[in-house]
Order: structure tokens, then sequence, then C-alpha cells
């Protein structure tokens, strides 16, 4: 319980009508949430206007609630706070609800369109491995030292967020890791939260269904930094172009990572195969069990991270040596018998598919052929689909177009959309299998000794959402299915 004065004082206040000091049970914003004594806060979302189930909260028992417009009708035992900005005020007083937790944490966000559950994983478990009390926020899962709890979004609602931050607080946490995702920025999901560091990994295109354009996009990304202050970190990619803009007015310290430039943290890679990265790291030489171009500026930004936060260089390169990727991320098994190898990534972006399709032709010896499944989400920006599709079989010696989570849309419309306006040479190396199971296994059944098979864009979902019901489905547990028919 809290009482209601004290969580408000930090944000913009129109309008009082009724009594502060009252005692709140909870905060909501889901008016299926409110129980007797919550506090409801109307936030208008993107589908969604929270003022319309003002009445049904208030009967649920709701004794407060804040908005932006106040309802034509008043309740006498209600109290009512107005103000220009609900989803922040959200934001603020659920910090301050759970005692500004962050104050207390060391709280480092990681933002970008790509590697951000890579680093953020990473970061957890070099905290782990060193014997720290430590908690992870992002799309695989969420975890609180060796509790694993599921995960809906990459990073999670307002109300959501900071209990988990007071669960990892009672188990003792001393750091956390979250990503940041652009939506939770434009929508004010950090609000309230003291970041002691963030990381910027990339930006690509991507959510432009939700952001209509990538200089929108860009700059929700940017308001991140901007936000930080004066006692924080900022750590930026300097071999993305726009990486320097992130920390253009950001007032925390600045470093830089890079493979190509000058940087704080500079990176070189001396081999790259199957068997991981072979590094140079501030002229530190170490082997990682990571594979991948992209995987050494994960490896450059943890390491940045780690020492930002305090720990000892020698002892984070040791411990990173060691460490796996995030489950999903260049998720690679080799089949026993043909030796065929198998490749899960979550790459749904262009640049990330190239990317990976980048890094499998550096591990080719020259003979193998590359087989990549392939398919876009429904309802999603459709901008990305025919790219998606030219890329995949621009890199790949054959590319199997399927469905994705096709969602509401008909999965046949998508391939085709994938399909359209490719170059005729490349549309002889593509073939169209709706069924996704069927994909995989006709991937594994043209593949020969020693090819290689990606399986892109759903990584570590154990589902496929298909008219708005999520069917199990987890593409390496389909795959090794796959691999034991073809070795019997």
């Amino acid at each position: 319980m809290r009482q209601l004065q004290d969580i408000l004082y930090k944000i913009s206040i129109q309008t009082v009508v009724g009594n502060t000091d009252i005692s709140v049970a909870s905060l909501e914003i889901d008016s299926r949430h409110v129980k007797q004594g919550s506090c409801f806060i109307a936030i208008k979302g993107v589908s969604n206007d929270g003022h319309l189930y003002i009445s049904t909260a208030i009967a649920s028992g709701a004794s407060a609630v804040v908005c932006e417009e106040l309802p034509t009708e008043i309740a006498a035992h209600v109290t009512y706070i107005k103000t220009n900005d609900a989803a922040k005020a959200a934001g603020i007083m659920c910090h301050a609800f759970h005692g500004n937790l962050t104050n207390k944490l060391k709280l480092v966000g990681v933002t970008g369109t790509n590697g951000k559950t890579t680093v953020a994983t990473l970061l957890f478990n070099l905290c782990r491995d060193m014997g720290m009390s430590v908690g992870l926020i992002s799309t695989v899962n969420n975890r609180i030292n060796d509790q694993t709890l599921a995960s809906t979004h990459t990073t999670p609602d307002v109300v959501t967020l900071n209990h988990l931050l007071h669960q990892m607080a009672d188990a003792g946490c001393t750091h956390v890791f979250m990503e940041v995702s652009s939506h939770a920025i434009d929508q004010q999901r950090i609000s309230g939260l003291q970041f002691t560091g963030a990381v910027f990994t990339n930006i690509t295109h991507d959510h432009l269904d939700y952001h209509k354009t990538f200089d929108e996009y860009r700059r929700v990304k940017k308001l991140f930094f901007d936000q930080l202050s004066t006692s924080s970190f900022a750590i930026t990619n300097e071999d993305d172009k726009n990486g320097n803009y992130m920390l253009q007015n950001t007032a925390a310290k600045k470093f830089t990572y890079s493979l190509k430039h000058v940087a704080d943290y500079k990176g070189k890679i001396i081999d790259n195969s199957i068997m991981g990265l072979h590094m140079l790291i501030n002229e530190q030489e170490v082997m990682f069990r990571l594979i991948g171009e992209f995987n050494a500026y994960n490896l450059l930004a943890v390491y940045g991270t780690a020492l930002s936060l305090g720990m000892d260089k020698l002892e984070i390169l040791r411990v990173m040596s060691n460490l796996n990727g995030a489950e999903g991320r260049f998720d690679w098994t080799v089949s026993p018998q043909e030796g065929v190898i198998g490749i899960v990534d979550y790459a749904h972006t262009p640049d990330a598919l190239m990317n990976v399709l980048t890094t499998i032709k550096k591990l080719q010896k020259g003979y193998e052929q590359v087989i990549t499944v392939v398919g876009c989400g429904g309802d999603r920006d459709k901008s990305k689909r025919k790219v998606m599709g030219t890329t995949a079989a621009m890199f790949s010696n054959k590319a199997i177009l399927t469905s994705d989570n096709p969602r509401s849309e008909n999965p046949a419309a998508i391939l085709q959309e994938m399909k359209a306006e490719m170059a005729m040479d490349l549309l002889k190396k593509v073939a169209t299998v709706e069924d996704r199971k069927e994909a995989i296994r006709m991937a594994v059944m043209l593949a020969k000794k020693d090819d290689i098979i990606l399986v892109a864009g759903k990584g570590h979902e154990k589902y496929q959402e298909i008219k708005g019901v999520k069917f199990p489905f987890d593409d390496k547990e389909v795959l090794l299915e796959a691999f034991k028919e073809l070795d019997k």
C-alpha cells in the first residue's frame, strides 16, 4: 500500500478532484486487473483507449483514476487526477510505488534493431558466472538469478516491468540488464526508471508499420539516450552510421566500440569459424564460442559495458570466452551422419538476414550449398517483404519461402509479396512452401553432406500464430526431427 500523494509528486498534474491523502493498493493500466483500492491509469494506446474503461475500473473497486480527460460523470468516492500524459505518469508512479528501485539497482538498457537479446543475455550470464545476483528482461525470457519467467514482450508494460524490478530487488539482485524496444520508448514504458547505462547496437529497417518512417524510428531510439543523467554511461557502435547520432544530446559519459575505427573498445577479428571467434580486444587476444562478425560487435558491447560497470578487464575476458549466445541466435547443430549444419536464427529484418547469411558465407569452405528457409510475419511492416525474399535468394544457393507468423493475413499472399519484383535469375533458386514444417523438411531433403541450412525469422519462439491462435512450433525441434529422418 502507498499513499496516493506520495506517488504523484513527480508527475505533471493539471486538475485534482477529490482527496489525494488516500491509500492505494495497486496501480493498474488494465481495467480487468483492478481490485478494491486500486488506482486506474487510463492510457490512450495504439489500438485502445483506457478512458473507455474508467467506469469499469470504478465498478471493480478503483479508488483513484489518473486520466487525460475527466469523465462527464464524477463518482463522489473516487479521486481523479488529470494529467497531460497518462503514459508518462504511469511510469513515474509505478517506479515510485515500488520504492524507486532503480536508484539502488544498476539498471542497463540495450537498444537497437539487432543484437539486443544477445547483448543483454551475455551480460546477464557474465555477471552470473562472476557470482553476482542479477536480473534479465528480454525477448526470450525474464530471469531472476536461476529462476526463469515467461516473456511476452521485448520490454514489458509499465506495471509488469516495475513489478519485475521489485521481484529482482527482493531476490537481492544488484544488476539488471534489459532490452529496450522502440515501442517501449515511444509508449513511455521506461518512464521514471533511472538507468546506470545504455547500449546502442545498430539501427536498420524495422517496425515501420508502427513508426511509419525510418527518421521517426531513429528519433525514438535516440530519446532513450537523451533522457540519461550525468551519472550514467552510454555506449555506442562507432561503425553504425547512426551510432554517434544517438549520443548527440545525451548528458551521460560517452564510450564507443568498433571493429573498423578508433574507439574506446577496439576489436579485430583474427579468425572466424564454426568453432568460434578468435579476436583481439584492446590488444588482448581471446577465443570466444560465438560465431560471426555481428557477434564480434555484440561481444565488444558487452566488454565495454562490463568495464563501465567497474569489473576487472582480464576477468571479464576470461569469463566471456566461455559464454554461449542467446537461444535462437545463430543456434547451430550438425546432423550426425550426413554432417549437414543447421542454424536457427531470429533474423526477421533484411539487414539481420543479410548479416547471418554473410557470416555463413565466411564459414564456407567453398563447395557447400546454403539453403535458407525464411518467411515474413503477417500484420507487420509489408515494405520489407520483397527485400527479405530477394536477400534470401541472393545470398543462398536455394531459398525456400514459407510462413512465419501469418497472424490474420493470408500466408500465400505474403509469399507472393516476398517474390514480387524478384529478378528471374533469383526466382530460379526459390521455392514456396506454405507449411513451415514441410519447408524445413524440404531443406533437409535437399541438403547434401556439409551443406548449411539456415532457418530464419522465429529463433527462440515456440509457437506459430495463425488467425489469432498460437500453435506449438519450434524451428529447432522441427529441424532436429528432420535430421533424424535424414540419418536413418
